[in-house]
């Protein structure tokens, strides 16, 4: 099972600053002809190949492939291909021209960099992800994404005194309302929250037309079930999990159930049947997109998120949970209540 570390440093915002201009593409009629089927590959929901395909354009292309770099970016570091993510940053780096695609250059292969450190525990993955995103930062001062990026590097590295700073120092260029300034302000409060296992980012739809995203949960404690109408172990768990809906009532508890169903309408029916009246979301799957962003390979399956948005639970099958969420719901109130003005 790949390890739920992957979809936490997925939360990092490293795909918001790719180049968006993918018309870059290989120039060599065998680089294109490898490109081409990559793409295919990615339409047919076959990632891994299409990573590989990249790579075989790139080298194809003489390593001059721009978007194919991209793309090895992205897929290298959701599938713990670092080698070939780091190499496509350091090709990009190589390549770029100008203070500002220097700085971006910079700010992805530090990213890339703080993302392994982050999966593999290893300070000099951090201490190089320093230096990155340092000089990113030099080529570029108000770039936002580095300042945060290096901001978590220096945590990792157990420098808070500069950790803080750099936090201090997003907080100033993000509007109020801004989720990652949320946090950043939340890191200079609590600087060992910026080493802790965060919940990935996400957002979804419910079936009844509510919006979720974890930080709109911000100061609720937030249980994610994934489960399908054909899993047998999911349908005997319903029971349990209408149980926990309605022991949580009115306590700052939020449950998400999140089904991998491809049937809508048999979704929609075994829903309506069961009662399950807490808020329904249908990801379509194992490939559906939350489903990836928390590495699901198993059902049902279940995520416990605290008021912080530390990730702090996860089990695989219908485990006896309350006991922790009373603890982390008591703990939530008392968030709340220290942040009410007066008090």
């Amino acid at each position: 099972m790949r390890s739920l570390a992957l979809a936490l440093i997925l939360a990092c915002p490293l795909t918001a600053v790719l180049p968006q201009n993918n018309s870059d593409g290989p120039a060599t009629e065998k680089a294109q002809k490898a490109y081409k089927e990559a793409l295919e590959a990615l339409h047919k929901r076959m990632p891994e190949e299409a990573l590989g395909k990249f790579r075989k354009a790139d080298k194809e292309d003489g390593g001059h492939c721009l978007a194919c770099w991209q793309m090895m970016i992205k897929y290298g570091v959701e599938f713990r291909d670092w080698k070939t993510a780091e190499t496509a940053a350091e090709e990009m780096l190589a390549d770029a021209k100008g203070e500002k695609n220097v700085a971006i250059a910079h700010y992805l292969l530090g990213s890339v960099v703080l993302r392994q450190g982050m999966e593999t525990h290893k300070d000099d993955r951090f201490a190089r992800a320093h230096e990155e995103l340092s000089k990113a930062i030099a080529a570029s001062p108000r770039f936002p994404e580095a300042v945060f990026a290096d901001g978590k590097a220096l945590a990792h590295l157990k420098q808070d005194e500069a950790a803080k700073q750099r936090f201090e120092q997003f907080v100033k260029m993000r509007p109020s309302d801004d989720p990652d300034r949320l946090r950043a302000l939340r890191y200079i409060q609590e600087p060992e929250l910026a080493r802790a296992r965060m919940a990935p980012q996400f957002s979804l739809t419910t079936t009844d037309g509510q919006n979720f995203s974890l930080d709109d949960l911000r100061g609720k404690v937030v249980l994610i079930d994934f489960w399908a109408t054909w899993c047998t172990p999911c349908r005997e768990a319903v029971p349990h999990m209408r149980e926990i809906a309605k022991k949580f009532q009115g306590q700052p508890l939020v449950i998400l159930s999140v089904s991998l169903d491809t049937d809508e309408q048999k979704w929609e029916d075994f829903i309506a049947k069961n009662g399950m009246t807490w808020p329904q979301y249908r990801d379509g799957g194992f490939t559906g997109p939350i489903a990836r962003l928390f590495s699901v390979e198993a059902i049902p399956h279940t995520f416990t998120i605290d008021a912080d948005g530390v990730l702090q639970d996860e089990h695989i099958g219908d485990a006896a949970i309350e006991g922790k969420l009373k603890k982390l719901a008591a703990r939530a109130v008392e968030l709340q209540a220290a942040a009410k003005p007066g008090q």
